[in-house]
């Protein structure tokens, strides 16, 4: 398992009536996330994109313990499962600053080719960075 961290401040705008995150924002939260994670490996979405290969979300489950309020200063711990193929898969852990658990999801995520739309392996140079923790 490979796992990164990245501090995400709340702002208004992602907030309800409550003052609390709405619970949609919260994938934009493991987005960050995972591109904070390829970005730690020396990998960028963007360029992996411009290779022709996009990561769609398939599947996104979340458990929501604690609100996250406006303002907070969060710690999103993002988490590799298992070594990658045509899938990958992610956990995240969100904490606040009192280090609370606030937030627990799973995502799962598919290769895809995008001059041919249909799922491919894993890239190469992913594979090889993420080699050693396997």
């Amino acid at each position: 398992m490979i796992s990164h961290l990245t501090q995400i401040r709340v702002r208004y705008s992602e907030t309800d009536q409550m003052g609390y995150v709405y619970y949609g924002n919260y994938a934009q939260y493991f987005e960050v996330g995972r591109v904070e994670w390829l970005r730690n490996l020396g990998i960028s979405y963007k360029t992996m994109e411009n290779e022709g290969v996009m990561l769609p979300v398939i599947n996104l489950q979340v458990t929501y313990l604690k609100p996250a309020k406006y303002d907070n200063l969060l710690t999103l711990k993002t988490t590799l499962v298992k070594k990658p193929s045509v899938r990958i898969e992610f956990t995240y852990e969100l904490f606040n600053e009192q280090e609370e658990l606030l937030v627990i999801a799973n995502t799962e995520l598919v290769f895809i080719d995008i001059f041919k739309n249909k799922p491919t392996k894993s890239p190469a140079q992913l594979l090889q960075k993420i080699e050693e923790y396997f």
